[in-house]
């Protein structure tokens, strides 16, 4: 494999891939699987988040503060998270304490209890995380936004579920979903640092190979079919929140390395348009911004800004006025060179971090199958020409199919129909 990046699959399906990263003195490890809350039905919606948080709640060998004590006494850190389409359990330690490490992440993720007690009680914290994002409008708006472009489609769900759901969550319905999705195929442990492949090989089978492989076949994802609704959710806040959003590419998709740079030029960074048009010459909003996301099948791609009530048509119209300009009239060449220069920069710092480097490991063998150097990254981003992204603004961000969600005390006629005429 390129570089320091090795990988073997156990005989029943876990795959294993580390990176060697001998400046450091740490481990990055990480324990993915490839399911998340689009994979859940919507009686189940906010299931894979629940798993989330009781992982760490008691195993068979460890009480929920021997686990955290267990940590903290290594000076390590561990942590979770869940997206639309998969799950990560990861910690970092000192490489000295890589066996810990791995013993940990193996009993918490192996061998937890989902015990009653523990579930209501952290019923009671995810419920507050849930009134969390109520109180949060930038938050609060991007989740409005996926639900108005994907409807009742899974990526139109809050990865939180909601509270109705999370009230019949119990042992049973938790430990069947557990059951039928965290099956070795679906899962990948990655690991980046001062670290020898073999070691962490040797360190990992033995629980990780006893895993028993399923005997159901995994469900289809079920492709998304866009809408492009205007939804105004009237609220008492100060600003406007508005969220415009669209069908894009997939993860794999081999347009991905122009469609990045168009997010750049778009609204990426301080010297985008949005930035630089809504923000420094006009002073509009102090949050603007463009943001995609990619998924296997599908992705998004959205534009957001909070803005002062009267001011919501004119910023409208001027984001309508940057997206059409991105697809009528090809970039300059410096701006290009900026925009690459900017991504491969980002790019590279980040590849600086074992936490970075684990996570991109587990990506590329989940979603591409293989392990892409940044070499190769480099030479793909360096190869976009302005033709590409003028063609995908083009394609991906004609305002009139749109989706808008406009969350605040948005004023009377500000919003219509045709809002990318104004």
């Amino acid at each position: 494999m390129a570089g320091n990046v090795e990988s073997i699959r156990l005989p029943n399906g876990v795959r294993i891939v580390t990176r060697r990263m001998p400046h450091v003195c740490s481990i990055a490890m990480g324990v993915w699987v490839d399911v998340g809350a689009r994979d859940e039905a919507a009686a189940d919606s906010g299931l894979s988040h629940v798993i989330e948080h009781m992982i760490f709640k008691g195993t068979e060998r460890r009480s929920a503060y021997q686990i955290a004590k267990a940590f903290d006494a290594i000076g390590g850190h561990t942590n979770a998270f869940t997206s639309l389409e998969t799950t990560c359990y990861h910690a970092k330690v000192v490489d000295a304490h890589q066996e810990t490490m791995v013993d940990l992440l193996a009993d918490i993720f192996l061998h937890s209890t989902f015990s009653p007690p523990e579930i209501e009680r952290e019923r009671t914290v995810i419920l507050q995380e849930i009134r969390m994002v109520e109180d949060s409008p930038e938050d609060l708006a991007h989740i409005l936004a996926c639900a108005d472009l994907w409807g009742e489609h899974p990526l139109g769900r809050s990865i939180l579920g909601t509270p109705e759901n999370l009230a019949t969550f119990d042992q049973k319905r938790i430990q069947g979903f557990f059951h039928r999705n965290y099956r070795p195929e679906r899962i990948v442990i990655a690991a980046a640092g001062n670290l020898d492949h073999d070691r962490i090989r040797d360190l990992l089978a033995p629980a990780f190979g006893a895993l028993p492989s399923g005997d159901t076949a995994t469900p289809p994802r079920q492709v998304p079919a866009a809408r492009s609704p205007i939804q105004v959710v009237p609220r008492p806040l100060e600003q406007v929140h508005l969220c415009l959003t669209g069908p894009a590419l997939s993860v794999a998709d081999e347009r991905r390395y122009a469609f990045s740079l168009l997010n750049s030029i778009l609204g990426g960074n301080m010297s985008s348009r949005l930035f630089q048009a809504i923000r420094e010459q006009h002073g509009l909003a102090y949050s603007v911004y463009s943001f995609v996301s990619a998924f296997t099948d599908s992705g998004m791609i959205g534009v957001y800004a909070a803005v002062a009530p009267e001011n919501t048509r004119e910023t409208l119209a001027r984001i309508a006025a940057e997206i059409r300009r991105l697809a009528e009239t090809p970039v300059g060449a410096q701006r290009l060179a900026d925009a690459k220069a900017f991504t491969k920069g980002s790019l590279l710092l980040s590849a600086e971090s074992n936490e970075n480097q684990m996570m991109r490991l587990a990506q590329n063998e989940i979603y591409m199958g293989r392990f892409i150097p940044m070499s190769e990254v480099t030479e793909r981003i360096d190869a976009v020409r302005a033709a590409e992204i003028q063609d995908l603004a083009a394609r991906l961000l004609d305002p009139g199919r749109l989706a808008l969600t406009a969350l605040g005390p948005v004023p009377a006629g500000a919003v219509d129909g045709a809002w990318w005429q104004q």
